[in-house]
């Protein structure tokens, strides 16, 4: 039985689809095929999994860092159209929303070379209707006893199975080969298909030169291996032999590439950058590639793309250490990191062009990095590249690089604060922000605090938040950057708004205002207008609220900048709809909704609805209100945003009880309560009671209410504004 047999064990019929007996871990030897069995075996069943494939290389046998769970969480999520704000930060809650995404989906999913149970284990959906395929070169006995997984070994090839593959790749390049030199061959390269494509490739490359004399080179070259090595592993040096055989006979311009290319900071890897690395043209650079490639030192996966195998990474970097000198290797790994410095800064510029750029001192004339021609194409290279972009600052750490470490880190801070790709942002800034304190930059410090201070605030650790932008905000003082200084002192009142400390918050707000008149920064001023108009709004001052709005979005009209736009519309329409001019807020709130659309943005159409549920509301259209409000939840349900679905829920009560239907009412406020609880949104848990309560009333259903009524006041007690207040005496005592 072959090992396709044994894998297709694992499947159960389920009509015209498939149904999943467990894991299916595909183990073996480095290069005897593991990954093109599983693609392989993959591709004949894709149609009984109709929902789609995931795969990731979990590159536990790479030189580098191997790919951990919590990112490959994140790549999926992405990939399963979770938008980038809405995934959560942390492990465990990543690995709910994949179950959760999964539950009753058809999929495949692919976990290629993992290392460790721990890689894989919060990968697994939990479902029998999608099929999990794990390849390693560990046994995985964890996952047997477990999670009941099915083991499949993948043995070195039957002799006539290479032999078979030796000819299929040299068919129409070689007369007949004498078997017992092919045999040899075979054995020379111990059966495995990573070595026999290499090997036959050479063959296929010479096609009148007799196959003896290229085994001659091999057992030549295998001699000096064992001369060079204290492996005791056959397989792995028949791999290696094969290699360096290989490596040899390439022309120089190639084989400087393919060393240099070690160094690169991650196996994966695009043209632009491997010109930069090599100092050529990117035209030249392709012609090296395309020559590992036809070598098979190197693997094309896209257009322009180019991967390492693990062990031919590894062979890669030996022979960088062994022929180029550490000053030859450092100059490398400077024009790298610059590249993907550089162009990271361009793509940052045409994602956010009104945010503060990063100082950077002069372009390396060396280095040729990337425009982009607009808005999606930096958006796709950020989402391509962040991978190798925090695997270039932890080289520059390593490599005394400090000043492109920490500016790598620096100019990743708006695309990471735009799409929460937290594992990543944490490592980067982390990283960015000890190399700028070890060369003394104070200026590169404050910019990485900021960037952690964000971090830390959208990924709801306010305390560490606070702490971070009040680091940053001193030293700004200390290096006289009056922006950097409004900037922070901003942050910080987002910070106070988020804990409902309204009047630290109106007051830092503030402080940020008067530090920006001086400076001609309207973008900066326009949008710490809508902060205050938000603050002033949650203070019950209507009017200022509106002014605050009013003015940002002026401002942000001028600057033609939509996303502000959107957001002053949302506060304006607040501010009017409470002070009763429901005709003035629907207005407003239907403007920033089309906005929303015309930019495609799930998250704030989700928002925004909410707002346009209570102006329906506020209208004497309830039914109306109902449909925005159901909109809304469902919207931050796919979004994963628990907190707003919640608020959207305990809307869609009010809606019912305006519609003089409590009873049904009633389920929404107990589901958004439950919710609050669980989030521990003391505000938001408040005002949910406070509508359960009145539902149960209204419907006279009977039940105490000393118990809700007590949670509730007991909510409410870190809080003393105005707002608070009101619901205190709703509450009653």
């Amino acid at each position: 039985m072959n090992e396709l047999d044994r894998l297709r064990k694992v499947l159960i019929p389920d009509g015209d689809l498939f149904r999943s007996s467990g894991v299916c871990v595909i183990a073996g030897t480095a290069g005897v095929g593991k990954t093109a069995l599983a693609l392989h075996w993959a591709h004949q069943i894709r149609e009984r999994f109709p929902d789609g494939q995931l795969y990731v290389n979990l590159r536990g046998y790479d030189p580098g860092q191997p790919v951990t769970a919590n990112e490959v969480l994140d790549r999926f999520l992405r990939a399963l159209d979770v938008p980038a704000a809405a995934i959560p930060p942390d492990l465990e809650t990543r690995s709910a929303m994949y179950r959760s995404l999964l539950a009753g989906r058809r999929m495949l999913v692919v976990l290629d070379n993992a290392a460790k149970v721990a890689q894989v284990r919060p990968l697994l959906p939990g479902t029998d209707t999608c099929l999990i395929i794990v390849t390693s070169r560990d046994r995985l006995s964890g996952l047997m006893a477990r999670e009941g997984a099915h083991r499949v070994t993948v043995d070195t090839l039957h002799e006539s199975e290479a032999l078979e593959l030796i000819r299929r790749v040299t068919a129409g390049y070689r007369g007949e080969d004498d078997p017992q030199e092919l045999a040899e061959l075979a054995r020379l390269c111990a059966r495995l298909p990573l070595a026999l494509r290499i090997a036959a490739e050479r063959a296929a490359s010479r096609p009148w030169m007799p196959l003896r004399e290229l085994i001659q080179d091999l057992r030549d070259e295998s001699a000096l291996w064992d001369a060079l090595t204290a492996e005791s592993d056959d397989e792995s040096d028949a791999v290696r032999t094969v290699f360096a055989w290989s490596y040899r006979a390439l022309p120089e311009p190639a084989a400087r590439a393919f060393r240099l290319l070690g160094l690169h900071p991650s196996p994966e890897f695009g043209v632009p950058v491997v010109a930069a690395a090599v100092s050529s043209t990117p035209a030249q650079a392709r012609q090296m590639l395309d020559t590992l490639v036809g070598a098979h030192l190197i693997e094309q996966i896209g257009p322009d793309r180019y991967q390492f195998h693990d062990l031919m990474r590894a062979y890669a970097v030996d022979q960088a250490v062994a022929e180029e000198n550490a000053r030859s290797r450092h100059e490398v790994l400077r024009r790298v990191a610059t590249w993907y410095l550089r162009t990271a800064a361009g793509a940052q510029e045409m994602l956010a062009p009104l945010d503060r750029p990063i100082r950077l001192g002069q372009p390396d004339p060396s280095v040729n990095e990337l425009t982009f021609p607009g808005y999606q194409e930096a958006l796709r290279w950020f989402n391509v590249e962040l991978p190798n972009l925090v695997a270039a600052v932890r080289v520059a750490e390593q490599n005394d690089l400090d000043d492109l470490a920490w500016q790598m880190a620096a100019v990743t801070r708006g695309y990471c604060a735009r799409h929460n790709p937290f594992e990543a942002w944490f490592g980067l800034a982390s990283i960015g922000l000890e190399a700028a304190r070890r060369i003394g930059d104070s200026y590169g410090e404050a910019e990485v605090l900021e960037s952690l201070g964000k971090a830390y605030v959208q990924s709801h650790q306010l305390d560490k938040g606070a702490e971070h932008h009040r680091m940053a905000l001193a030293l700004r003082r200390e290096i006289g950057d009056a922006l950097g200084e409004a900037i922070s002192l901003n942050a910080l009142g987002l910070v106070n708004l988020r804990r409902r400390d309204l009047r630290q918050a109106h007051a830092d707000f503030e402080q940020s205002l008067d530090a920006l008149r001086p400076l001609d920064e309207l973008r900066w001023e326009s949008t710490v207008l809508a902060n205050l108009a938000e603050t002033a709004y949650e203070m019950g001052r209507l009017d200022e609220s509106a002014d605050f709005a009013g003015r940002a979005l002026d401002g942000f009209r001028r600057l033609g900048f939509p996303d502000g736009q959107g957001n002053a519309l949302r506060l304006l329409s607040m501010a009017r709809r409470e002070a009763g001019h429901a005709g003035q807020a629907a207005a407003y709130i239907e403007e920033a909704l089309s906005i929303a659309r015309d930019r495609a943005n799930l998250m704030w159409e989700g928002y925004w609805l909410l707002e346009h549920g209570r102006v329906q509301l506020a209208a004497g259209r309830p039914a109306d209100s109902m449909v925005s409000f159901q909109r809304a939840s469902s919207i931050q349900r796919r979004l994963g945003d628990r907190s707003r679905e919640a608020r959207a829920l305990d809307a869609t009560g009010e809606a019912y009880r305006a519609l003089g239907r409590p009873t049904e009412a009633l389920d929404f406020h107990r589901r958004a309560v439950a919710v609050h609880r669980e989030l521990r949104d003391q505000w938001q848990l408040a005002i949910a009671l406070a509508n359960m309560m009145t539902a149960i009333t209204q419907a006279g259903a009977g039940e105490d209410l000393r118990s809700y009524r007590e949670e509730a006041l007991t909510a409410l007690t870190e809080f003393d504004d105005v707002r608070a207040r009101e619901l205190r005496s709703r509450i009653g005592s």
